[in-house]
């Protein structure tokens, strides 16, 4: 067994959408990025990178690559599970926690759990979902960002 943590942040800035865990969320900004800026993909991926002991997305999925500009995050959790596979790791659970005050997660935590899970290759009920705010204190409490942390479990196969 091996855990693995992430964490992601993106300030905003012009657009009419967010990505986040792979699903378009509809807000009054974008964010700023090199790929879709989806910041729980992208704490996701360092977790599980991390638990496989493969160093982190920017090593992978290198911001000065032009082949990532505007990438779909989606593709990098599938080139990321390829790299675990190889190593015969298996995902057990993700558990990921969303840092802002807005946009609201109520109304999309199911669609994104799913859409993580259907990424991940696991049931739904193995992918954890939970947001937070920083009661307006700081930079994510002025509405100026967006951050996201990830833990995950991953097994060799014959302990799942």
């Amino acid at each position: 067994m091996r855990v693995g943590s992430g964490f992601d942040v993106h300030g905003f800035g012009p657009g009419d959408h967010i990505m986040l865990g792979g699903v378009r969320i509809p807000h009054s900004h974008g964010v700023v990025a090199h790929s879709d800026g989806d910041v729980l993909l992208h704490a996701l991926c360092d977790a599980l990178l991390g638990a496989a002991g493969l160093g982190d997305i920017g090593q992978h999925f290198k911001d000065t690559d032009p082949r990532w500009r505007g990438a779909d995050s989606s593709g990098f959790v599938t080139a990321v599970l390829g790299m675990l596979a190889k190593l015969h790791l298996q995902v057990v659970n993700a558990d990921l926690t969303l840092i802002a005050q807005a946009p609201r997660l109520a109304p999309h935590r199911d669609a994104i759990r799913a859409c993580i899970a259907q990424l991940l290759q696991v049931e739904g009920a193995r992918v954890n979902l939970k947001a937070t705010t920083t009661e307006g204190l700081g930079f994510l409490g002025r509405v100026e960002g967006i951050a996201a942390q990830a833990v995950v479990l991953l097994s060799d196969g014959a302990q799942r």
